[in-house]
């Protein structure tokens, strides 16, 4: 096991110390991403030029987005048309009248797509609405509990999905130098590996863990070749190690200075806090001549709380290191300390709650091109101490913190990072399964791994299947953050080239007289070819069209044995009166159908009621009767097989017979 155990044999984990506790059972949790839905939005209609009205003089043009906020401003509202409105104000940035829509269709109290909630709250954050937006947050996590973004809002953390993204960036094989023993961390000392490992057995008298059977660790030194190669390591010289555990060491570039950690033990005397547990402690030596001077501790230490783990960053002005002293936010923090140029020390500084957690973070290290790494418990990983990577910058901002994924990482404890200066391997420490002891040092090597693949696609209008042109396309990422917008070619055809594998994005249609349509698309290995149908905004009509199903109108339902018009049919005969005002030449033919069941007679004369009904309420509201004329078919005109006579019986589902349950509005004058 992993450094280290006081005097007494009590055993201590990596980085921790007496009272840490630690489970190595591997935390799972699978997440399916679904970044975004299908949308459809209506663009308002642009004013028609002279020349358009006079080759189309005897065609009407209907805006639907206009027709839809005259319905609400008179009243008829749905769902449906809420939606509508609320989404094409958002895709057009209006943000003040998306919120609008948006919390009227929250207001109705009924079941809407979990979508609303996210982009309703998006809309009160533009708005300054951060009470209200939140609130609409956690309705949508609580909607969408597997869903990223419910997650990210639950968790603040995006866990395996993104842990999968970063890995197989590395190449990893177990070195020739690993024992059935212990054998873990490293730093680079010159031509060297220095490393701690129990292998130690010969000495007589030499103390054993009454935990683990193991002796205590000592520190080793192994030359190492171009291609990262270990040789029979020997024991470090000097005064470095003693009779208790040494580990964790960093060198000064010229060699000259090392900081290592060691249990509370100096000069023959063992010190111990007031649990009377020997705890962890850095020390200092300096070369002289040809051996390791007088070990002695750093003025931060103390008897009551551990420090270890030194690492140096780039300009060996600061120390960092791990620390359990008062102010840690968890069982093991990190920190670090100025190194004055008299070769003092300032007062240590906790890195803060962006890097540490309330689990362990420990075994710093930073890279010669500034990246600082470090593993821990306590941030999302696959099981174990992982290792993580970020960047520090020189006013103390710390960038996103990234899981290294596997190979570095596994569902044990995986640990001690470091790569060699100005070279193409490093080392990594684990007791992953496979090894040859307890800990073992692992030999790793960056993989140039870019995956990348196409996005090809084709827009058609839908309804004609013919490619729209002078269409725009975005493509945009899981955060929906715009990453290219391209134009589709004559034919509708669009490409992204060079997407990055294994990730989200979403894919945005819009353009002049067309609906805005947006889809989610995953990438994997292999390229995605994708049709996207979007719908014209503005309808060219002539006689003969169905109006019904240039507005999609629902079916107009009535109750059992009833022709009354109900308010749910209201909101959608609406949008005919709607039409109909905006056209006063307009004339219809209103034509109900019934589904097979009960009698032929009896359903034809209730379908005559209902056109009848139908063309009451249209007059009642103010169109002159002469433009409507009224038809019941009964169940003459089905528009699938199933029919039920002569026994008046069907297996047809409900949802078969819902679709011959009808009306029609079909133009008979312009």
């Amino acid at each position: 096991m992993k450094f280290l155990c006081d005097g007494n044999g009590i055993k201590n984990k990596v980085g921790s110390f007496p009272q840490d506790s630690f489970s190595s059972m591997k935390c799972k949790l699978i997440f399916q991403i679904v970044v975004l839905v299908q949308s459809c939005v209506i663009f308002s209609q642009k004013r028609i030029e002279q020349k358009a009205e006079k080759a189309y003089e005897k065609l009407a043009y209907v805006n639907a987005i206009k027709t839809y906020e005259r319905l609400v401003s008179k009243g008829y509202v749905s769902v449906e048309i809420l939606e509508k409105l609320a989404d094409s104000y958002y895709f057009k940035a209006d943000y003040e009248k998306a919120a609008q829509y948006y919390s009227r269709l929250i207001d109705l109290n009924q079941e809407v797509y979990p979508e609303y909630y996210y982009r309703y709250a998006l809309t009160l954050k533009t708005l300054g609405n951060y009470k209200k937006a939140d609130e609409m947050m956690v309705f949508f996590a609580d909607k969408r509990k597997q869903e990223t973004r419910a997650l990210l809002i639950q968790q603040g953390k995006e866990y395996l999905k993104t842990i999968e993204k970063n890995s197989g960036f590395y190449s990893i094989e177990n070195t020739e130098i690993n024992t059935k023993y212990a054998d873990f961390g490293g730093a680079f000392l010159e031509n060297k590996l220095v490393f701690a490992s129990a292998r130690d057995t010969g000495s007589i008298g030499k103390r054993v863990h009454s935990w683990t059977g193991e002796h205590f660790t000592e520190l080793y030194e192994s030359e190492w070749d171009e291609e990262g190669k270990l040789h029979t390591p020997t024991k470090c010289a000097g005064s470095i190690n003693s009779k208790f555990n040494e580990s964790s060491l960093v060198a000064t570039r010229d060699g000259k200075t090392i900081y290592f950690t060691r249990n509370n033990y100096n000069d023959g005397k063992k010190g111990k806090d007031s649990l009377h547990s020997t705890l962890l402690k850095i020390y200092k030596s300096t070369w002289q001549e040809n051996h390791w001077g007088k070990c002695t501790e750093l003025p931060f230490n103390s008897n009551q709380y551990s420090v270890a783990h030194p690492a140096l960053s780039v300009d060996e002005k600061t120390l960092y290191f791990a620390s359990n002293m008062p102010g840690s936010y968890g069982q093991s923090d990190l920190y670090k300390v100025s190194i004055n140029d008299d070769g003092s020390y300032g007062t240590p500084i906790n890195l803060g709650p962006t890097i540490n957690t309330e689990g362990r973070e420990t075994f710093p290290y930073i890279s010669t091109d500034g990246f600082f790494y470090f593993a821990s418990d306590g941030h999302p990983g696959l099981g174990g101490l992982d290792v993580f990577q970020t960047k520090i910058a020189s006013d103390g901002t710390i960038q996103k913190i990234i899981n290294l994924g596997t190979p570095i990482n596994s569902p044990f404890d995986d640990f001690a990072f470091v790569m060699a200066p100005n070279k193409h391997f490093g080392f990594v420490s684990s007791n992953r399964s496979g090894g040859k002891g307890n800990d073992d040092i692992y030999r790793i090597k960056p993989i140039n791994k870019i995956c990348t693949q196409s996005i090809r696609g084709l827009v058609l209008t839908k309804g004609t299947e013919v490619p729209s042109t002078s269409i725009m396309v975005g493509l945009y990422d899981n955060e929906h953050r715009l990453i290219k917008t391209i134009t589709a070619d004559s034919k509708g055809n669009f490409v992204f080239d060079e997407v990055a594998c294994h990730a989200d994005y979403a894919i945005r249609v819009e353009g002049k007289d067309f609906e805005t349509k947006e889809e989610a698309i995953r990438v994997e290995d292999e390229g995605i070819e994708k049709q996207i149908q979007i719908n014209e905004t503005i309808q060219v009509l002539k006689v003969g069209d169905d109006l019904s199903k240039v507005f999609n109108i629902k079916n107009i339902y009535f109750d059992l044995d009833r022709f009354e018009i109900r308010p749910d049919a209201a909101v959608e005969l609406a949008k005919i009166l709607d039409v109909l005002e905006a056209y006063p030449h307009m004339s219809l033919a209103i034509r109900s159908h019934t589904d097979c069941r009960n009698r032929a007679t009896y359903n034809l004369i209730l379908s005559e009621n209902r056109a009848k009904a139908t063309l009451e309420w249209l007059v009642s509201k103010g169109i002159n009767a002469s433009r409507l004329t009224a038809k019941g078919f009964g169940e003459t005109q089905l528009i699938n097989a199933c029919a039920c006579e002569p026994i008046n019986d069907s297996n047809c589902t409900e949802a078969q017979h819902q679709a011959n349950r009808r009306s029609e509005f079909l133009i008979t004058k312009l």
